[in-house]
Order: C-alpha cells, then sequence, then structure tokens
C-alpha cells in the first residue's frame, strides 16, 4: 500500500530535523576542536597592526602601554615593560591608543593581553599602575601579563579583580610555584624561552588544570639569556646587552671592525629574505607542545616588520593546520615534518634555530 500524502509529509519533516540534528553536531563538534586547538597570541606594536595580524589568523594579541607621563617622570632606568622604544612601534604610548584599540576589539571579538613587564618596581609606583590596570579594565581590558610577585599580590588586596597572566619573565618554574601562583588567582602559565617541553608537561599534570592555561614560545627572539636574569635596557640610547660582541684582548679593536661589517652584511640580507623563525623557532615541537598540556603559543614579534609578522602568523597557522590532519588521518609523527618542511619551508632547510631541543621533547 502506498503512503498517503500526509505519511509523506511527516517523512519529509523528520528528514529536514534529523538534517538539522546532523548540522547543529557537526556544528558543535567543529567548536569544540576549536577551543581544544592551541591558540596563537601574537605581539602587537601599534593600533594599525591589530586588523592585519586578526585576518591573518591571530587568535588573541598582547602589547605593551606606557603612558607619556611614566615616561616623563620615570625615563627608562625604571620601566613599566621592559620595552622604553619611542623610535618605532614597540607598544602603545596614550590613553586615546587604547580607545581606538578597545573599539576594534568590540568588532574583530579578539582579545588582547595588556603587558607590564619589569620584575620589580620602586614602592610608589604599584599605586601609580593600579591605577593604569582600573583605567584600562574600564575601557574593557581585563586581562594583563605581569612579571612581578608583588605587584600581583599588590593588586589582589586592592581588590582589583583582573585577569593575570603569569610573564615569562617571572623566571624559573616549578609544580610547587605554580601552586603559590594559582593561589593568588593567576590565570595564565607563560613558561620561559629555556624550559623542555617534558618540564612543562611534568609541571602541568603536577597540578589542576581546570583553572589554568598555559602559554609557551613558539615563533621568535631566542634569546640566550634568561629574561628573569636579564639587566639589559631594552631601549632607543643603548643596544642590546645580548648582541654586544666583546673581547678582551689587544686585538679587540680589529676583530671589533671585522664583527661589526659581517653582522652589517648578515642584517641587510635578513632584512632582503624572510625566513620562518629564523630568531627561533618551535614548528617542529608543536605536536609535543600539545600532548603536554600548552593551550596557546606566543609569537613575539612587537617592532618586527608588519609584513614579517603577518607571515609568521600565517605559517604558524598553516602548521596548526597541518598537525590537526595529521592527527585526524593518525599519520606518523615524521609526516608532520615533512608537511612542515613543503608548506613552510618549500623545502628548503629551516633555520635550525630551535627554541626547545628535538632532543628533549619528551
Amino acid at each position: 500500500m502506498e503512503p498517503s500524502c500526509g505519511q509523506s509529509i511527516v517523512k519529509c519533516e523528520k528528514q529536514k530535523d534529523d538534517g538539522r540534528m546532523e548540522t547543529q553536531k557537526r556544528k558543535q563538534n567543529e567548536k569544540e576542536k576549536a577551543e581544544r586547538r592551541m591558540k596563537i597570541v601574537a605581539g602587537l606594536g601599534s593600533v594599525d597592526e591589530y586588523i592585519p595580524y586578526v585576518q591573518a589568523g591571530a587568535d588573541e594579541l598582547f602589547c605593551g602601554y606606557v603612558p607619556y607621563n611614566w615616561t616623563k617622570k620615570y625615563g627608562t632606568v625604571l620601566p613599566l615593560n621592559r620595552r622604553e622604544v619611542l623610535a618605532y612601534n614597540v607598544q602603545l604610548g596614550s590613553f586615546s591608543e587604547l580607545e581606538i584599540l578597545s573599539a576594534m576589539i568590540r568588532k574583530y571579538r579578539k582579545l588582547v593581553h595588556i603587558a607590564m613587564n619589569s620584575l620589580y618596581y620602586i614602592p610608589e609606583q604599584y599605586e601609580e599602575i593600579a591605577d593604569i590596570v582600573k583605567q584600562c579594565m574600564k575601557i574593557g581590558f581585563d586581562s594583563f601579563i605581569l612579571a612581578d610577585p608583588a605587584l600581583i599580590l599588590y593588586l589582589r588586596q586592592k581588590g582589583i579583580s583582573c585577569k593575570i597572566h603569569l610573564s615569562g619573565e617571572a623566571g624559573e618554574m616549578n609544580r610547587e610555584a605554580i601552586k603559590v601562583f594559582r593561589e593568588m588567582g593567576i590565570d595564565r602559565i607563560i613558561f620561559h624561552r629555556k624550559n623542555t617541553v617534558a618540564s612543562m608537561r611534568q609541571m602541568i599534570e603536577a597540578v589542576n588544570t581546570e583553572r589554568l592555561e598555559f602559554e609557551a614560545f613558539a615563533l621568535n627572539e631566542l634569546c640566550q639569556f634568561t629574561g628573569a636574569f636579564c639587566n639589559s635596557l631594552h631601549c632607543d640610547e643603548m643596544g642590546y646587552l645580548c648582541r654586544t660582541t666583546y673581547w678582551g684582548d689587544a686585538e679587540m679593536e680589529e676583530r671589533m671592525e671585522r664583527v661589526i661589517k659581517r653582522t652589517l652584511e648578515i642584517e641587510e640580507q635578513q632584512e632582503q629574505q624572510y625566513l620562518c623563525g629564523k630568531s627561533g623557532c618551535a614548528l617542529c615541537a608543536l605536536p609535543q607542545l600539545e600532548a603536554a598540556g600548552i593551550t596557546h603559543l606566543k609569537l613575539v614579534g612587537r617592532g618586527n616588520y608588519v609584513e614579517d609578522m603577518i607571515r609568521d602568523i600565517r605559517n604558524l597557522k598553516a602548521a596548526l593546520g597541518i598537525l590537526e590532519g595529521d592527527q585526524r588521518e593518525e599519520k606518523e609523527a615524521g609526516r608532520y615534518i615533512d608537511q612542515l618542511n613543503k608548506k613552510i619551508f618549500g623545502g628548503q632547510p629551516c633555520g635550525n634555530n630551535c627554541i626547545y631541543n628535538p632532543g628533549q621533547f619528551l
């Protein structure tokens, strides 16, 4: 017996309902997968860079903010952000820029964290910093990257309920230190560059991760020093201490001339030729970082060329795409590296400047 007209309608409606449920389920799965994926956190040097970086694929951004009054009062020797540079775009210097950036965030829905990276401050500065934090929070900035434990305690004692990311400049980290900072209300731990993937994994596994996020360096600026023990001033007036070459013998002047000449040649070549991760790279370590429990990847680049940063963001996003596809198809770990070399480096050698020693992944 053929189905009646009414039965056909019911069947069609059921098929539509099944289709809608399948679509909703697929969207939910995609949302959950996107939430689990490691997020890209890119450095921002000016408000003009926000939109290009978001369009390139940055999930979050971070920037410094040093009001002119602070610079005028304290100069470069008592920095707020350890980036007291005015000659080029490294950070924001006026509240009006923050207001513009806040409006962009409302439109594009990509958060920006404010970095205050100094290791310590003099007593009178704590109240001023608290005022700066409250001003930022009024216009929508509620997460701050801090390195000074005393500042974290001061803000909490003042009842300022901002989100705090423990800066990678804070220094040596272990599971007990994480527990202490968690009690201070830390939302995210940023591991410094000198950690191994294995040690990060051990620390993450040792603490309750429900309330904590973990961030690791992924691209650029692999300094040979540890930030917590660096007393170099990053300002217009002085070159970086870590890039100062010196000898203590009679041939010093001659050697210096040769080094300066060679350095200028290398810098000129580097400006002409882009190479992803030439100053520090962890793309090969992404599978291990994800397995360790890292939730966010730091892409350093405040003050870098905008075009290079855009390419860095796209390359890091592409690497995450390769990683996701590699996991979905359950390929061998070596296949990820092969695809990475082909897609990011075009089959050419990488910079071989690894942030994490490949022998220390596990």
